[in-house]
């Protein structure tokens, strides 16, 4: 006899997704900040894009595998949570390390030191990001998903600020200034990243604490349209069948994704070096002056107004995709965010670095697309039983695109661009116009428009 999935209120959606608030605060902080930490330590403009390699190459290969294990996984503490918990405490380690890289200077130079950090920082952080995604399609029926991937955006949003403020504040507000040596990083940014490591644990702990998982057997007893018959596993070779028989509505939502992260990847590596040169008007070698890290700390602020954006505009995409369907909700959002970020070619003083937060408006708004949308349509789409491998799987389409973009994007700012990095912002945001027109491809069986 099968049943209904029982809705859970408002807290304990917010409870079992309150751990990402922490893994993205730690992810904020590396997105705002990574580039300006390599180029401190030495790494040139054209280059930093091969840096960032480690994040969608990890990423590949560690979430399918995580998710098929989860869905393998139970024990006293969970299907997921064992993994959140994990992830999290090697994610700190990394965030704590990265910007001391300096003192490993014995053993290796401080470049190649950070930019291991920053492989260990994003192989744990996919291994603690990949089961939240599934653990909303667990726990939730079909028409609470929406809900709870919005209030999954929401935490990441209110996370996402506090990461990419933190320097800012702690510099300005706080007095915690000093630029230290040539070659440092900053004190109020070291500081920034041992608060965020202690937030993503506390985080991370909360929701262990606070969430309980359906068994194996619960699961079963479900009614739940995408269930599939089960089939005699051959372990880690079921991922590549299970990437051959995807649904077809992954495949179209990956041309989507494609477009999307590509777009997110330039803006991540370049923001930072394309302000420095087209907004405070410094040159590519200028890594470690006080207007420098003016504009990285600047970088940190808009980061953040796009995320608050993003964490406020999510609790209204369940209204409007209600009224005018998921599809084009995200293809609306996208677009606009696309228009926003191409904006940013026309800031070209500090003194008109204000309209940047006004840019910003539209990229969030299209970020809280990308973190919700894709995934409410993608849910209905897949067997429950294979939701954490499909979820991991579907991490494919966001890997690959910032691949492409880690080989290419640098060469092409060099040579394309005239190393003029603005231009990889103005490209992203035409992927992000191209992606919208792609929505429109993408069939969502499970849409319900009121």
């Amino acid at each position: 006899m099968t049943k209904t999935k029982p809705r859970l209120s408002f807290w304990q959606i917010w409870n079992m997704s309150f751990g990402f608030m922490g893994i993205q605060m730690g992810f904020a902080l590396q997105n705002a900040n990574a580039s300006r930490i390599l180029q401190t330590f030495g790494a040139d403009v054209e280059h930093l894009s091969w840096f960032w390699l480690v994040a969608p190459i990890t990423g590949m290969i560690v979430q399918p595998i995580i998710g098929h294990y989860s869905d393998q996984t139970w024990n006293r503490f969970g299907r997921r949570r064992p993994y959140f918990l994990f992830g999290a405490i090697m994610t700190a380690i990394g965030l704590i390390l990265m910007p001391n890289s300096p003192m490993f200077a014995s053993f290796l130079p401080p470049l190649w030191i950070g930019a291991g950090m920053l492989m260990i920082m994003d192989a744990s952080v996919n291994v603690a990001m990949e089961p939240f995604r599934a653990l909303v399609a667990d726990k939730l029926p079909t028409d609470q998903r929406t809900l709870g991937f919005s209030v999954q955006t929401l935490l990441i949003g209110i996370g996402a600020v506090v990461g990419s403020w933190l320097p800012y504040v702690l510099t300005n507000w706080f007095g915690f200034n000093e630029l230290g040596a040539e070659g440092s990083v900053p004190f109020s940014l070291i500081l920034s990243f041992i608060i965020g490591a202690a937030v993503l644990l506390g985080s991370i702990i909360w929701t262990v604490a606070t969430t309980k998982e359906y068994s194996p057997e619960e699961q079963a007893m479900f009614d739940d349209h995408t269930a599939a018959p089960e089939e005699e596993s051959k372990g880690i070779m079921d991922i590549f069948k299970d990437f051959a028989q995807m649904p077809s509505t992954m495949r179209q939502l990956g041309l989507v994704q494609f477009f999307s992260w590509f777009a997110l990847f330039s803006m991540w590596v370049f923001t930072t070096p394309a302000l420095a040169q087209h907004v405070w008007g410094l040159s590519a070698g200028d890594r470690s002056s006080a207007a420098f890290n003016e504009a990285g700390d600047y970088v940190g602020v808009i980061f953040g107004v796009y995320n608050l954006v993003a964490a406020l505009f999510a609790m209204a995409l369940p209204v409007i995709a209600a009224k005018v369907g998921r599809k084009r909700t995200h293809a609306i959002n996208l677009a606009i965010g696309g228009l926003g970020m191409i904006s940013m070619v026309f800031v070209t003083s500090p003194e008109m670095k204000w309209l940047l937060n006004l840019s910003m408006i539209g990229v969030g708004i299209a970020w809280a697309s990308i973190l919700a949308m894709p995934y409410a349509i993608l849910a209905g789409s897949i067997p429950a039983r294979k939701m954490g491998v499909y979820m991991g799987i579907f991490n494919f389409f966001i890997t690959f695109p910032q691949i492409v973009n880690g080989l290419l994007g640098g060469p092409i700012v060099k040579h394309f661009y005239g190393g003029h990095a603005i231009y990889a912002l103005v490209a992203a945001g035409l992927m992000l116009i191209l992606g919208a027109i792609s929505v429109i491809f993408v069939k969502d069986s499970d849409d319900i428009v009121q």
